[in-house]
């Protein structure tokens, strides 16, 4: 593993890349700010070349001036809350207005983490998310590993305690495009969701509280090119201008690792799969990316140019009692893990 300073921040902090290999030729980058993803870079037939699947930035200023998540942690609470505020024991907390009306995800992507190197293939970021930051109660102690094994996954290991009662929904906002960063929008590229149903969301694209059966343009549970229903007449993806949804994993019990997608390029035979012990998946196609931003290579981040697959608790839990649970008490424990196992021609066949 290398580690080299990627830059300072605006305010003048520190911040370092580190740069995971196996013995594949996989090579995974992130940074110690909001633990973000920088690049996932994939062996091609050329022993000299690799592609980037990962869309991102050149810089760290284009990091901090982002504001679509790229590549980053997301949290305290990833997803939407509904008007920025939730009860918790007769209390009432604001949150953040950052998506109208609403709170959405957080702002744990604009922090620089510390980082401890662990051997040669791990990474872990920690840092303290004082009581009130984005309005949630508790002093958070957070830990997020990353871990790149000689399987072709990358490990990404979500831990965390609270001195209060609060809420937390962690995950990773890298968004994906399987064919290579610059080549255009990912529609062709296949999906598949091990997800008999979603949450239908309202305008605000908060979730009802309905699940609905993941049927017509909503059904991946066989597979399909992500752009076969993304333009279909369907109320659900005229407000969001494409999917901008949760997933509920199928799964026979509620903790355990289960393989929630699988994503693959038909072009070029690269592929993703993802496993998770969270209960739904955020199915997000850029639908906000608007191409003013430039990434990596000067290519604008353009509409549909990556997907994300974000795993996760339900959103606006904290005002949804009938959702799976993010309250966490004084002490307990928060653990969540999700793996992501990419697939090339010529990859490592793993048994």
């Amino acid at each position: 593993m290398e580690r080299i300073l990627y830059g300072k921040t605006a305010a003048g902090e520190e911040v370092d890349s580190f740069i995971l290999r196996n013995i594949h030729g996989l090579e995974v980058r992130c940074i110690s700010y909001g633990c973000r993803l920088t690049h996932v870079l994939v062996p091609t037939d050329d022993p000299g070349d690799k592609t980037d699947i990962l869309l991102g930035y050149n810089t760290l200023a284009g990091y901090e001036a982002d504001s679509t998540w790229q590549g980053s942690l997301a949290g305290r609470y990833a997803g939407r809350v509904a008007g920025a505020a939730f009860q918790l024991r007769g209390t009432r907390h604001p949150l953040t207005a950052n998506d109208g009306p609403n709170f959405l995800h957080g702002s744990l992507h604009n922090r620089v983490f510390s980082a401890e190197v662990h051997g040669n293939s791990c990474v872990a970021f920690s840092a303290t998310s004082p009581a009130g930051e984005d309005g949630f109660p508790g002093a958070v102690q957070l830990e997020i590993l990353y871990t790149l094994t000689d399987q072709n996954e990358l490990v990404m290991d979500y831990r965390a305690v609270s001195d209060a009662a609060t809420h937390l929904n962690l995950t990773n906002h890298g968004y994906f495009n399987l064919a290579g960063m610059g080549s255009g929008d990912v529609l062709a590229q296949e999906l598949t969701l091990h997800a008999g149903l979603f949450l239908e969301a309202d305008a605000q694209n908060l979730p009802t509280g309905r699940l609905a059966e993941a049927a017509g343009a909503f059904d991946f549970t066989h597979g399909k090119a992500i752009g076969q229903d993304i333009n279909a007449r369907d109320p659900q993806l005229l407000q969001a201008g494409g999917y901008d949804h949760c997933f509920v994993i199928d799964r026979l019990r509620p903790t355990m690792l289960a393989e929630a997608a699988f994503a693959r390029d038909p072009a070029s035979g690269r592929s993703i799969k993802v496993f998770t012990t969270q209960p739904g998946v955020q199915l997000y196609t850029g639908n906000g990316l608007d191409g003013r931003a430039m990434g990596k290579g000067g290519v604008p981040l353009a509409k549909w140019s990556g997907f994300c697959l974000e795993t996760q608790h339900f959103p606006d839990t904290p005002n949804r009692p009938d959702f799976p649970p993010t309250l966490m008490e004084p002490g307990e424990k928060f653990h969540q893990v999700t793996v992501l196992q990419f697939g090339w021609p010529g990859a490592a066949e793993i048994a």
